[in-house]
């Protein structure tokens, strides 16, 4: 796993969230599908997925990365919840899985009686609630879960209350994927990869959804398209697309892309100022510097 650099200009752009005077940095390769990177703000490791090689990794500032999970189902998206314990997406199994130490305790696996399609990604609200979008992704490609049939007859997204109740919030996406809540934690961020969009909804005080409008569309080509979702501390949201990431503003304006040479799915705002970007593309974990601080994990 060996370390490289690239540097890009965005012409036209004036960059105002990625500070390219750092050049992008390769600091993992040699991974087969990198997904699900999360950064745990108080032991300061990252945390990743390799969906094909049925891993979870982690690595630690100044090392190398190491198996933490395997098999790991074929596990995507991570969270932490509030105590700091590592929330899963497994393909295979089509659970959410919650892990302690070295057992794992199931969160979801059905709804109404037939198995989830294929839970991708997953957010944890500051409330204990936990959101997971269901794309049957794992259910379609042998390496990423296996080909088998898809269960639910809609591609939903779910929230997991504290109390482990499971209700479904939306049934009206094609292919949810990333997800991210504002920093207020009102809005939730939804990205629809088939149709290369962005969707937000207003969460009321009763927990209940309401909205669900396009915020943004996405520069997408090919399987360049949304994907992962982030907001910062100052509102921006930070989506997957063609050509790296890209950042919109609050109120849903394109700003600039963060070009990275891979096929982005997903990333993590981390390091001790959660100014680095921990972007897991296709083979590699690529590092970029930002100038607008990320929001920590829990």
């Amino acid at each position: 796993m060996a370390d490289a650099e690239f540097s890009a200009d965005v012409a036209g752009s004036r960059l105002r969230i990625w500070d390219d005077s750092v050049p992008l940095a390769r600091i993992v390769t040699g991974l087969r599908f990198a997904e699900g990177p999360l950064w745990h703000p108080v032991d300061h490791h990252l945390t990743f997925s390799d969906i094909p090689g049925n891993r979870i990794y982690r690595l630690r500032e100044g090392g190398s990365a190491s198996s933490l999970v395997a098999p790991s189902n074929h596990a995507n998206g991570n969270a932490y919840d509030d105590e700091g314990r590592l929330v899963t997406c497994e393909h295979a199994t089509s659970r959410v899985v919650r892990r302690d130490g070295d057992g794992a305790t199931v969160l979801a696996a059905c709804w109404e009686g037939r198995e989830l399609n294929s839970p991708n990604d997953v957010i944890v609200a500051r409330d204990g609630a936990i959101f997971f979008t269901d794309p049957p992704f794992g259910r379609q490609t042998r390496g990423f879960g296996g080909r088998r049939p898809i269960p639910q007859p809609v591609n939903g997204v779910y929230r997991i209350d504290p109390d482990g109740t499971l209700l479904r919030m939306a049934d009206d996406f094609d292919m949810p994927n990333g997800l991210c809540l504002s920093p207020d934690q009102r809005t939730i961020f939804i990205a629809d990869t088939a149709r290369r969009h962005i969707r937000s909804f207003a969460i009321a005080a009763d927990g209940s959804w309401h909205g669900g409008k396009v915020w943004a569309e996405v520069p997408s080509e090919g399987l360049a398209a949304p994907d992962g979702l982030k907001c910062d501390s100052a509102g921006n949201l930070l989506c997957s697309g063609k050509g790296g990431v890209h950042v919109f503003d609050p109120r849903g304006a394109h700003v600039e892309c963060i070009p990275v040479p891979e096929l982005v799915a997903n990333f993590t705002h981390g390091g001790a100022d959660l100014k680095t970007l921990f972007i897991a593309a296709s083979t590699s974990i690529y590092r970029a510097r930002l100038t607008v601080p990320g929001l920590p994990a829990f």
